[in-house]
């Protein structure tokens, strides 16, 4: 295989959300009560809500820019890559990157639906979340048929309202849906409590998968207040090994035996020593915890049932043999600080230097076709959807790196940013 006969479908990018998205998917009646995205008199663009003022977090749409322009403060759509919000030129950086298909995460209503959750009349949330979904559904994922994966918002306040919700969307194609990676930090049981099981039973039975991304219980991995933020970049994708290790000790992957959870942007290095203790712990404190898995191990109970998704992790796939090469699946990010566009295949082909073509072709795209129902070749010839393919219908995309602020180089006296100044710029 060469580089450019890669297929690639990322399981991990975001959307940016357009002003205009409601106007076809809420009813009238609701319109009143949606996010309204306006101008600030300094230029940014903001979703004014419920007497709040949202902005978009310059981190979250970086695609394009110089490493030296990333930053905190808000923005606006005019500083952003059309293609963090305009569907028809998010195709075309796609196109430009070689990539086939992508799963966006959202933005503005939090990655598992905070923003309806909080909403204090829940007749309004669910409209708002149903027209977010479809939305999201029928014009993002729609207008490209085979381009995206759609992933559903939950109705967090209500798990037989999520089963209901689940069911809809899976009755229009969608089969993934984004969940919390901590809802006790977000005021909601843990997954130790049966609260859920209506949702899970809902994923069980829809083959639809429930994706922890990064962030998704709203908290920053947080060791010391003035920390450079360096520490909490470092360690986010990492820190999911806390809902890896919640999930696994839980009832949940035993009682609901078709379910499958994804780690987003998780990255799968840390796995091979987090199984090899986890098994330990097992077969060491068993008898006096009283944990019983059913007569398998810990390691095997996760490699059947955690979906590993990564978006650079050489480490990682150098030790796939401890993994389930059937459940790796790649990313690229888009249009997040951590993204590897316009350059994903370059990025990605020096890891998978000796790695079998077939192994290859699981973790960039054989994976997430099965994994989320996705079935990008009945609309796309395979031989149209390798990176040599798109890229050259999209020889005409600017992807070189374009300044937007003209920001001065970063002064080496200038105090560094940290965890803390992090936190407080993005508070909602």
């Amino acid at each position: 295989m060469e580089m450019e006969d890669l297929v690639l479908v990322s399981v991990d990018d975001h959307v940016v959300e357009p002003g205009g998205m409601w106007d076809d998917h809420l009813a009238p009646s609701f319109r009143d009560e949606a996010p309204k995205l306006v101008r600030k008199d300094d230029g940014t663009d903001v979703w004014d809500y419920q007497g709040q003022q949202m902005p978009n977090i310059g981190l979250n749409a970086v695609a394009g820019r110089p490493p030296a322009e990333y930053g905190i403060e808000p923005t606006s759509f005019d500083d952003m890559r059309p293609g963090c919000h305009d569907i028809h030129q998010r195709v075309r950086d796609m196109d430009a990157n070689g990539v086939l298909g992508s799963l966006c995460f959202p933005s503005m209503p939090g990655f598992c639906g905070q923003l309806w959750a909080k909403h204090p009349d829940k007749v309004i949330a669910k409209a708002l979340l149903q027209a977010y979904n479809d939305w999201h559904i029928d014009e993002w994922c729609g207008t490209y048929p085979g381009r995206f994966i759609p992933c559903a918002l939950p109705a967090l306040w209500d798990p037989a309202e999520m089963a209901v919700e689940v069911r809809r969307v899976a009755a229009k194609g969608c089969h993934a849906v984004t969940f919390s990676e901590n809802p006790e930090k977000l005021g909601y049981p843990s997954f130790h409590s049966e609260h859920w099981d209506p949702f899970w039973q809902a994923c069980n039975d829809e083959r639809t998968v429930v994706c922890l991304h990064i962030g998704s219980s709203s908290s920053l991995v947080i060791t010391a207040a003035d920390a450079p933020i360096n520490v909490m970049i470092t360690l986010q994708p990492m820190n999911i090994v806390q809902a890896a290790a919640d999930l696994l000790w839980s009832r949940v992957l035993q009682r609901f035996p078709d379910l499958r959870i994804a780690l987003s942007e998780g990255g799968i290095g840390w796995i091979p020593y987090f199984l090899e203790r986890s098994d330990y712990v097992y077969r060491h404190h068993k008898d006096w915890t009283g944990a019983d898995l059913g007569g398998r191990l810990p390691s095997e109970l996760f490699r059947e049932r955690i979906v590993t998704c990564f978006i650079d992790d050489a480490v990682g796939i150098e030790n796939r043999r401890h993994l389930n090469i059937d459940m790796v699946t790649w990313e690229c990010d888009y249009p997040h600080s951590d993204s590897t566009w316009p350059r994903s295949t370059e990025a990605l082909w020096p890891a998978l230097a000796g790695v079998p073509d077939d192994e290859i072709a699981k973790i960039t795209h054989e994976n997430a076709i099965r994994i989320f129902s996705y079935d990008p070749f009945a609309h796309l010839p395979r031989e149209a959807a390798t990176v040599r393919a798109l890229r050259a219908r999209a020889t005409d995309v600017d992807v070189a790196e374009r300044a937007v602020t003209g920001r001065a180089p970063r002064d080496p006296n200038e105090p560094p940013i940290t965890i803390l100044t992090l936190a407080a710029a993005t508070q909602r």
